[in-house]
């Protein structure tokens, strides 16, 4: 059995569970609201009543208590069951495809859009079909629109399918059958595009080299830690710019894959705000992205 590290972190509240390799591609946020029916290492977590939010990326869980609850107490109970868990399904989700092609469904801030995560590079760049009439080209895209009507926009970026769907249906009643569907696509040897991807915007060639102030070094930091390997499994980069103490507001610098993504910035708005101000909620009220 695999072992598990215990690292506390700067909020009392979080204590990070690290494994010794990568467990998802991307990351995920889950509360007791979300969907969990495919993941049996948030089921097991979510059975302590103390247990308020998960957030798993890179090779770690960073798991949120309520208060009135001592770590001390329940972290080795909690390193235990992670450990069982992750014995039987190392990759977080229950379902895995065989072969080559894996996908994994990731929740994004924005309810209307999912994501599909490939454990092989899909294109190198991205195209973005934004109706039915527009995907002759893409034929991944197309057979999307054909299958589900639901279906609004479809965005694929190097290893990943955004799916923006409408208020016919939930995510939770349709996202089992959308991930069978692309990984069985994919497998297949279906085609993806035949047009050729857009490429991301290059990385800004010239940012203020200066030394960061005490505050944006704490949020440098907690980046790092938490962001920067999510990001980074996704092709990108972001970076701290400035921090404006008058309206606390950090603004990020995003580079590669995440330049120019509206999924990173549903991301940057929904999720590392919200990261940020579970951390550090005396510093932070809004983030802004700037696209290198």
């Amino acid at each position: 059995m695999r072992p598990i590290l215990i690292e506390p972190t700067e909020n009392p509240k979080v204590l990070k569970f690290v494994a010794d390799y990568t467990l998802l591609p991307g990351s995920v946020e889950l509360d007791r609201d979300s969907d969990i029916s495919e993941i049996p290492l948030a089921q097991e977590l979510f059975k302590y009543p103390f247990v308020e939010r998960i957030f798993i990326t890179a090779n770690f869980i960073a798991v949120a208590k309520q208060d009135g609850v001592e770590w001390e107490h329940v972290a080795e109970s909690l390193k235990n069951i992670l450990q069982e868990t992750l014995h039987e399904n190392p990759r977080i989700y229950r379902q895995k495809m065989a072969d080559s092609h894996q996908i994994f469904s990731e929740m994004t801030p924005n309810p209307m859009v999912m994501k599909f995560v490939s454990s092989n590079r899909l294109i190198d760049g991205f195209v973005e079909v934004k109706s039915l009439e527009d995907s002759g080209d893409v034929p991944l895209a197309a057979a999307l629109f054909a299958k589900f009507g639901f279906v609004k926009e479809v965005f694929i970026s190097e290893n990943f399918v955004a799916i923006t769907k409408n208020v016919s249906v939930e995510w939770h009643e349709v996202m089992i059958e959308v991930r069978d569907f692309i990984a069985n696509y994919l497998q297949e040897g279906g085609k993806i595009s035949n047009i050729a991807a857009q490429k991301h915007e290059k990385p800004a060639e010239n940012i203020i080299n200066r030394e960061y102030t005490e505050t944006e070094q704490k949020i440098s930091d907690i980046l790092d830690e938490y962001v920067a390997p999510a990001v980074a499994g996704d092709g990108g980069k972001i970076s701290l710019i400035e921090y404006d103490e008058t309206s606390k507001t950090a603004r990020m610098l995003l580079q590669g894959a995440c330049s120019g993504c509206p999924s990173s910035t549903a991301t940057l708005k929904g999720g590392i705000e919200n990261l940020l101000k579970q951390f550090v909620p005396e510093l932070i009220d809004h983030v802004e992205a700037v696209n290198g």
